[in-house]
């Protein structure tokens, strides 16, 4: 299933725009707020969709029934663009365990390339609720490979996918990849475009850059 939130009027649209302009991407620090406050809207979102239990909590007063998450949650993401988004996950969902994968385009002759994983940092994800970010789902090689190595540390309950720009493409590519019943894709735009060097079109360039800097 996608849930591409661009459907629907919210202030994620400005958020997104202003990732997308040119003239505020240099400001880095906006750059990553944004990625951050569109993951804690996302979170929001998402926590609409997880099983809750009702407990009793002491009030100076007395006591007071509330609903409150039962779902275990492990929030994963893709170094090192991801870091700001996955900080918006945890701004929300501040009990979860965390997850860090490193996958990097690994060129050899070219423009061609190769998705390389070279660490993983997780804990068991076995029937927890499972949020794996990435700003951008390009051409969904590296979100599938993620997901993938992720997966050796146990099945998750629900997989969340989540990305900001996603292509039709990447999107097609995890509905071949991965049983549509065992993940949910969360987007706050698509694009259409997808260049020879995997770049999505319009997109809004290299969110690592843009967030860190260049890399040497």
């Amino acid at each position: 299933m996608v849930k591409d939130l661009s459907k629907i009027n919210s202030v994620i649209g400005n958020y997104v725009a202003e990732l997308r302009d040119i003239n505020v991407q240099k400001d880095s620090l906006r750059f990553r707020k944004n990625m951050e406050r569109i993951g804690e809207l996302i979170a929001y979102e998402i926590s609409k969709t997880l099983e809750y239990e009702e407990k009793e909590v002491e009030t100076p007063l007395g006591t007071a029934a509330v609903n409150l998450i039962k779902d275990k949650i492990v929030c994963a993401t893709i170094l090192r663009a991801g870091l700001p988004f996955h900080q918006g996950l945890l701004n929300v969902f501040d009990h979860a365990e965390n997850a860090f994968v490193t996958a990097y385009r690994k060129h050899s002759i070219g423009e061609d390339f190769e998705i390389a994983i070279e660490y993983v940092s997780s804990p068991v994800i076995q029937d927890k609720i499972l949020l794996l970010c990435d700003p951008m789902l390009a051409s969904g090689a590296s979100m599938f490979l993620t997901y993938k190595a992720l997966l050796e540390k146990g099945e998750a309950k629900h997989t969340h996918i989540l990305s900001i720009v996603s292509s039709t493409q990447g999107i097609e590519y995890l509905r071949k990849k991965i049983n549509p019943k065992k993940y949910t894709l969360w987007t706050a735009a698509i694009d259409s475009e997808l260049t020879a060097k995997a770049y999505i079109v319009p997109g809004l360039g290299d969110a690592g850059d843009l967030a860190f800097g260049s890399k040497a």
